[in-house]
Parts: structure tokens; C-alpha cells; sequence
């Protein structure tokens, strides 16, 4: 789908804009937006009539389709609910946009005009609207259907968006969010394409050939390390983890430089599980090819660098994969193992399901070689996060609070939101072991906390924060894919520490 952005008159809008479909606003009753006014007015009043019908719902986005509307150019035109001016939202743009999306989904229109400053939500402003409308209008037509030999529906017609705006220029911030928003859309996209991927084809070899083929497009740096280099280097933690596998584990490095080089790189840590069994502490059936997902935390930093790449970004970003499976078998690590991690310390592994910290603590020791501004692991860490915060936020904690709040920040720049949780050294007394350091969990109270508490033993000299994508990575039930969470959110990120520094 390409998208446009454009000035038009209502003239042009109305009477001269050939257009499969017209997207109008529409406010609560029969209270239309100012694109929908001049298009009734060319319409002689029809848009009125047919709102005076009732059949356009409150709910905002809600839609009615009309058909050869005479006096409008458009083929057809769709009026979508907004609801209360006053009331009118992020939640309400969202559904409005969604509500859109899935009915020009279903046309047979293969382009379409978007009045996109009618859209605009208060105190938000254009240019985050663009990006809105055109993340929200992309995910809604993702597809995952290429293991299909029998397509459930034939592909939607739609090829183009133009979002107009109508009675101001457009100005450089626009034209700049219209370009963030598409790369940030292909980013999530390969995101999800990742996740939604069976484990029998997207292995850790496989992602490293994804890797190795973002280098290439976009002229990345890449390193990618073999079980050999990780025992050379003593990254006993993941190497346990990969013991049950037949799988190679791997290493990836990816690095993007589009700022100076003396500028310190934002230092992106996923977890690349791709498919988690429990290992000897194995999982229940029940939904177990779920775990598919687990490699969530690995494709967000896949598809943020490659929104970065695409967009030209001005900074510096390094990605850092750990990736494996966690299997059964005769060499499989057992709960009571001890192993030593790059970093020195010695673990206790009393559960092998807790395998996500331990790759992920002998990356973040290796990220501190790249001498990071700042370091951020995005993990599907825990079930205990899905409990505490469901599927709405990502759980967040951080060991600097200024990080903190820059992620808190970008998530709700991004709507793409996330809640600290604490990390406080109460915590760290379940972690006790009587034969390590540490335990690789802290039982059942506040499992997601003990969790970030850990890898917080890794990280003390550096500026870390941790993401818990648990229970946003992917959906479950009818709608089962992954949503390519939290890479707008890491695009935003990247993005506003560029801006600050300058």
C-alpha cells in the first residue's frame, strides 16, 4: 500500500478528486466535519439525508457506505463515526481509523482519499495523527497467509491512501511523520511476519539469515556468533539454555550508524527463543504453540533497526540478539545445574522455564563492550507480567529513572504504552541461593519483579531499562498473531533521544 500526502481544496476534494473511495468524518448525530460539510454541500445535501436515515451507528467507528453520490467525483464515499467532539480521544481516533481500515478492506476500491486533519485528536496535532492513521490503516490490512494453499479471501483491491489536507500547506513535519510512519509500519510488519512464522522455519539460523539480509538492504554492520565464540567468550548462561536443542544457537550483532560515530549507540537487547518447550521443566499442552512467540523481544529489535535503516534515521542503534530453543532431552540442563555466566557470576537453575533471563543476562554483559548511551532488553519474559497488567501495557523497569521516563514518554507518544513496576533490592533477597550467587527465579510473588531484578544484577553499571512484552508481544483466540509490539514504541524512542540531542 503506498501512501500520499497532499493539499486540496474542498473543490479539489470534492469535484476533482477521482478516487475509488472518500473517508468523511463524522462527529456525533448528524454533526459532520468540515471535508464532509463541502462534500455535502457539492452533494446538494445527500450526506445529510443519508445520516437522517439512523443507520450510521454512534459508536465511533461505526461506517456507512454510500455509491455514486452525485456531485462528487469519489465512486463511493464512507463516512466513519467519530462520536463526541468532547469526548473524542486517542481510544475513539483509534477505532475510528480501525473502523476504516476494515471497511475499505472490504472494497473493491483501489484507492482512497483520507482528510486527515478532520481526524486530528486535541493537544496531538497533524503530524501524530499521520502516523496514526497510517500504522493504524496498515495493521488492519496485514496479511500472514503465505502457508496457505487455499487463501481464505482474495487480497484487498486497495494500492493507495492519499491524506489530505485540506485549506493548509503541508508542512515538513507532515511530510516527515508520513515517512516515519511507513517505515515504522514496515518494521512492525516484518516484526510480525517473524512471530507469526512456525518454529520448524523461523529457527535461530533463520533469524540470522533475516539479519544478514537486513545488513545487506540497508548496509548494516553484522556479527553474527556461533556456539564456538560463545563458549570462548564463557556465555555459560545461554549456552545452557541451548544444550536440549538440535538447533545451532546464535549471537546476532546488527548495527546501524546513522548518526556521528562519536555519538554513543542505543543498545537494543531481544530475546530470540523460538520456541520454548520449558525444557526438563516442561510446559502444560495447553496452548504450547504459543511459545512459537517467544522470540517476540528478538523480531521488535528487528523491525525497530529496520524502520530506523528505512527512514535514514539520525542515530545510532545496535541490535542484540541471543537466540535458541529450549528443549528436553538427555543433555538438556537440569533444575539444580549451576553454570557461570559471562559476567562471572554463577547461577542456580531451580526452574528451566526461567530460560529467557539467562540468554538475556549474558547479552546484556556483552552489550556493554559498545560503550551504550543507554541499553534496553525486550523480552517476553514472564506469564506473572500477563497477570499484573493483561494485554493493554508492557511492563517496564529500569534502574535509571531519567530512562524511565523517556520510554514512558515514547510509548504514549506511540500509543504504544507501557507501566513501571519497581526493581527495588527488597526483591533481590528471593533470588538467594545456598549453592550460587543466585537462583534463576524468586518463586511466585511478584514474578515479573524478580524477574527484571535478576537481569538487574547484570546491568549495575549500566543505564538499563527492561521491557516485559508477555502479554502485548501477540493475541491469542480468532485474532492468535503477533502485533509487531513494541517497535513503534522503540521508533519513537530512538527518534525523540535523537531530537533532544540535537
Amino acid at each position: 500500500m503506498e501512501f500520499s500526502i497532499r493539499a486540496l481544496t474542498p473543490a479539489q476534494l470534492t469535484g476533482k478528486a477521482k478516487t475509488g473511495c472518500l473517508v468523511l468524518a463524522v462527529l456525533a448525530g448528524e454533526t459532520i466535519s468540515r471535508s464532509a460539510q463541502a462534500a455535502d454541500r457539492a452533494a446538494a445535501g445527500a450526506l445529510r439525508r443519508a445520516l437522517a436515515s439512523g443507520d450510521l451507528g454512534e459508536k465511533p467507528g461505526s461506517t456507512m457506505l454510500l455509491r455514486d453520490v452525485a456531485g462528487l467525483a469519489a465512486k463511493r464515499v464512507l463516512l466513519v463515526r467519530l462520536g463526541e467532539r468532547a469526548k473524542y480521544d486517542v481510544t475513539a481516533f483509534r477505532d475510528a481509523v480501525r473502523g476504516a481500515a476494515t471497511a475499505l478492506k472490504g472494497l473493491g476500491a483501489k484507492d482512497a482519499v483520507f482528510p486527515v486533519a478532520d481526524f486530528v485528536v486535541d493537544r496531538r496535532g497533524l503530524p501524530w495523527t499521520v502516523r496514526g492513521t497510517v500504522l493504524g490503516l496498515r495493521e488492519t490490512f496485514y496479511r500472514f497467509d503465505q502457508l496457505q494453499t487455499q487463501k481464505k479471501s482474495a487480497a484487498p483491491a486497495l494500492a493507495s491512501v492519499t491524506l489530505a489536507i485540506a485549506g493548509a500547506p503541508v508542512t515538513l513535519q507532515a511530510q516527515a511523520a508520513l515517512k516515519e510512519a511507513v517505515a515504522t509500519a514496515d518494521g512492525a510488519d516484518f516484526a510480525r511476519t517473524l512471530g507469526n512464522l512456525p518454529p520448524n522455519l523461523c529457527t535461530p539460523a533463520y533469524l540470522a539469515d533475516e539479519a544478514r539480509r537486513l545488513a545487506k538492504q540497508f548496509r548494516l554492520g553484522i556479527e553474527v556468533l556461533e556456539r564456538r565464540d560463545m563458549e570462548k567468550l564463557g556465555m555459560g548462561a545461554l549456552l545452557a539454555v541451548t544444550r536440549g536443542s538440535h538447533q545451532p544457537p546464535k549471537l546476532i550483532v546488527l548495527r546501524y550508524g546513522g548518526a556521528a560515530k562519536k555519538r554513543k549507540p542505543l543498545v537494543l537487547v531481544g530475546k530470540g527463543i523460538t520456541f520454548d518447550t520449558g525444557g526438563i521443566s516442561l510446559k502444560p499442552a495447553g496452548e504450547m504453540d504459543e511459545m512459537k512467540f517467544d522470540m517476540s523481544g528478538a523480531g521488535s529489535v528487528l523491525g525497530a533497526i529496520r524502520a530506523l535503516a528505512g527512514m535514514r534515521a539520525a542515530v545510532n542503534v545496535i541490535g542484540i540478539i541471543p537466540t535458541c530453543e529450549n528443549m528436553p532431552g538427555g543433555a538438556a540442563t537440569r533444575p539444580g545445574d549451576v553454570v557461570t555466566t559471562l559476567s562471572g557470576q554463577t547461577v542456580e537453575i531451580l526452574n528451566t522455564d526461567a530460560e529467557g533471563r539467562l540468554i538475556l543476562c549474558d547479552a546484556l554483559t556483552y552489550s556493554a563492550r559498545f560503550d551504550p548511551e543507554a541499553v534496553v532488553d525486550i523480552a517476553t519474559l514472564t506469564g506473572a507480567c500477563v497477570i499484573a497488567l493483561g494485554h493493554i501495557a508492557t511492563g517496564l523497569f529500569a534502574n535509571d529513572q531519567k530512562l524511565a521516563d523517556e520510554i514512558l514518554a515514547a510509548g504514549d507518544d506511540a500509543w504504544d504504552r507501557v507501566w513501571q513496576m519497581p526493581v527495588w533490592e527488597d526483591y533481590q533477597e528471593q533470588l538467594r541461593s545456598n549453592f550460587a550467587d543466585m537462583a534463576n527465579i524468586g518463586g511466585r510473588p511478584g514474578g515479573s519483579i524478580t524477574a527484571a531484578c535478576y537481569l538487574a544484577r547484570f546491568t549495575r553499571n549500566l543505564r538499563w531499562a527492561h521491557l516485559d512484552v508477555a502479554g502485548t508481544a501477540w493475541r491469542s483466540g480468532r485474532e492468535k498473531g503477533s502485533t509487531g509490539r513494541p517497535v513503534p514504541l522503540l521508533v519513537r524512542l530512538a527518534l525523540r533521544r535523537a531530537a533532544r540531542a540535537g
